[in-house]
């Protein structure tokens, strides 16, 4: 089998995996669809899409550390069948609302959030559960398939929902039949999760209650300037730059004046390059601190100069190199926080890491969004560029330590945890 698809070798990622494309798949055709939905409910769409994708991310800066503390607890094969079955439910009682005509900007707010609930508890596990399936040899590989099945949903799933909406009518009911379609989705994972051979998991000793076991994540973390570089830039590039939903949005109707279709390709077209950019992850073997950092720098000047662009040809032309520095900074930054943890704090160090990482846009959507209000929806990108790019740059003067530590290659937990700290990338 080729290196680039290793991981599939092992039955139970390959039903995990298998399972992920369908329900990835569907979540972005939701994300379309909820998007869309706001504009037309909205009267302020900037301010209520940076709202709405504000409270869908909250309860991963809320919740983040407690669902860490669960995810190390319990079987992660168990929690991860409850949280799939409670986003599911939140997608159908959204698209329900949609198609009866009774839904009102409120609902979406209070759904988003409770989807983000269901999320916050969902990603740590799902993160940790990796390493459980296929060990650390091919961890790498299996993020990068991950991210590659997660974008090659991304190219289907846009397109597809624009088509969908189009066909229905554009109007509030064709969101509802998209986002049920959503709904069904999860039903593919947990049927993959309940096929796995529990013998084959490489399952991580459930850790004993005691005090304390958030703060000694938060301890270790203090001791690891590294990956807190890692958890500063994806904090930065997370909160100003990661806003594509809403800056795809916002440039398709305010600046092009386009449809739902137009909007749709968009993110499929973007999906081209983060496919690339996780299918050459896939076939990394090594990974520096100075991946992490150049590509979110290089992805910040991308976004500054996608905001410049005078027509929706040259944006959508521009936009895979986007995705494509976006998901080479994400998953060496994944692989790296997973790689150079100790297995018995990989659940609460990764909630940290994804509270980090998406717990920033409650802040910066709705800071984006009334940016884009008050001086125009180019500001979107030309803002969150400009802040990721600044981010990035302070965060390596204040963690990097010594003119070498870019440069060395991330190792093993094992490694890790012998050497001095700070040199473990």
């Amino acid at each position: 089998m080729s290196p680039t698809f290793r991981a599939l070798q092992n039955h139970n990622y390959r039903l995990y995996a298998m399972g992920g494309v369908v329900s990835n798949t569907g979540t972005w055709m939701q994300r379309v669809a909820q998007d869309w939905l706001v504009v037309l409910l909205a009267v302020n769409d900037g301010t209520s899409l940076g709202i709405t994708t504000g409270l869908q991310f909250l309860p991963a800066l809320l919740l983040s550390p407690y669902a860490g503390l669960v995810a190390d607890r319990v079987p992660k094969l168990r929690l991860l069948q409850v949280t799939q079955t409670v986003m599911a439910l939140t997608a159908l009682l959204l698209g329900v609302l949609a198609i009866t005509g009774t839904v009102e900007v409120w609902h979406v707010y209070v759904l988003a959030f409770v989807f983000g609930t269901g999320s916050a508890f969902d990603a740590p596990a799902r993160q940790s559960f990796v390493s459980e399936m296929v060990g650390p040899d091919d961890l790498s590989n299996a993020v990068g398939l991950n991210s590659a099945s997660f974008n090659a949903a991304r190219l289907a799933g846009p397109a597809v929902a624009g088509l969908l909406i189009g066909a229905f009518g554009g109007g509030v009911r064709a969101t509802g039949f998209v986002i049920l379609v959503n709904a069904v989705s999860y039903v593919a994972v947990v049927i993959a999760l309940r096929s796995m051979t529990v013998a084959d998991l490489q399952v991580v000793d459930r850790q004993p209650r005691h005090k304390g076991q958030i703060r000694d994540a938060l301890r270790y973390l203090r001791g690891r300037p590294d990956l807190l570089l890692i958890m500063s830039v994806v904090f930065f590039a997370g909160t100003f730059g990661l806003n594509f939903q809403m800056t795809s949005a916002l440039m398709a109707t305010h600046v092009f004046h386009k449809g739902a279709t137009e909007y749709g390709l968009l993110g499929s077209i973007m999906a081209i390059g983060s496919l690339t950019g996780a299918l050459l992850a896939a076939r990394r073997t090594h990974i520096r601190l100075r991946l992490v950092v150049g590509a979110a720098l290089v992805f910040g000047v991308v976004e500054i100069a996608a905001g410049l662009m005078p027509t929706y040809l040259a944006y959508a032309a521009i936009v895979p190199l986007l995705g494509l520095t976006a998901l080479t900074m994400i998953t060496a930054a994944n692989t790296t926080m997973q790689l150079a943890t100790a297995p018995g704090l990989r659940g609460r160090v990764m909630a940290l890491y994804l509270m980090v990482f998406m717990g920033g846009t409650p802040l910066g959507s709705p800071f984006i969004g009334w940016l884009g209000e008050q001086f125009g929806a180019r500001w979107t990108l030309l803002g969150g560029g400009s802040l990721t790019i600044l981010g990035v740059l302070a965060s390596v003067a204040v963690f990097t330590r010594g003119p070498g530590m870019l440069k060395r290659r991330v190792v093993t937990h094992e490694s890790a945890m012998e050497e001095p700290v700070g040199s473990a990338a």
